[in-house]
């Protein structure tokens, strides 16, 4: 009986939970955490709510994991940026980021981390506080980087590596809600590029 029992309930599910994780992200990624329901989830993932909370758990735990999807995902080109040999090519592999990942024509334009909960009811304060925090951590994960280019002498001394992030990462999110308001990729890369004509901003 047990040896039975168990194998029911180590039955695959009946529903592929990475494209579902997928569609609830991009669904997210246009309408916010907020404005996000949970029949546009269930309809674009194709389950039943049932299925929803078995396989994900409620709304703010799936929108956890979407979050997790988007940075290993569409964002992943921050940790690949970061990996440029100069300070100067983080920053044009971030801005460059920005604007691809902002303005795919099958995608959401805009950016999950920065518009997912820029206001919310008490009920979408955690959710908006996990953005919060997402945002610093890339703040945070530049400002090192920058101080490692600073230490090498890649960057000038007397630079200050957290205002520099600081600068960088409010340009980079600037795209994002420019691009969800529907400016074009290619205006987008202009800013960027005429920005970084200044690097580092000084």
């Amino acid at each position: 009986m047990e040896t039975k029992q168990s194998g029911r309930t180590g039955r695959p599910r009946g529903f592929d939970t990475d494209e579902a994780l997928e569609r609830a992200m991009l669904v997210f990624w246009e309408h916010g955490y907020e404005g996000t329901s949970l029949s546009n989830l269930t309809d674009a993932m194709g389950i039943s709510t049932t299925s929803m909370y078995a396989a994900f758990g409620n709304k703010e735990e799936l929108f956890r994991k979407a979050l997790e999807r988007y940075t290993e995902g569409p964002s992943a080109y921050l940790a690949r940026a970061l990996e440029e040999p100069t300070a100067l090519g983080v920053a044009t592999a971030i801005l460059a980021g920005a604007v691809r990942t902002t303005t795919r024509p099958a995608h959401p334009h805009g950016c999950l981390g920065v518009q997912g909960a820029l206001s919310t009811s008490d009920s979408g304060q955690e959710v908006r506080d996990l953005l919060v925090a997402w945002r610093d951590n890339g703040y945070s994960c530049i400002r090192e980087r920058f101080q490692r280019a600073v230490d090498d002498g890649d960057l000038p001394p007397g630079t200050d590596p957290g205002l520099l992030a600081r600068c960088l990462t409010t340009f980079a999110y600037g795209i994002a809600v420019q691009a969800a308001s529907g400016v074009d990729r290619d205006e987008l890369q202009e800013m960027a590029d005429a920005t970084l004509r200044n690097w580092p901003f000084s």
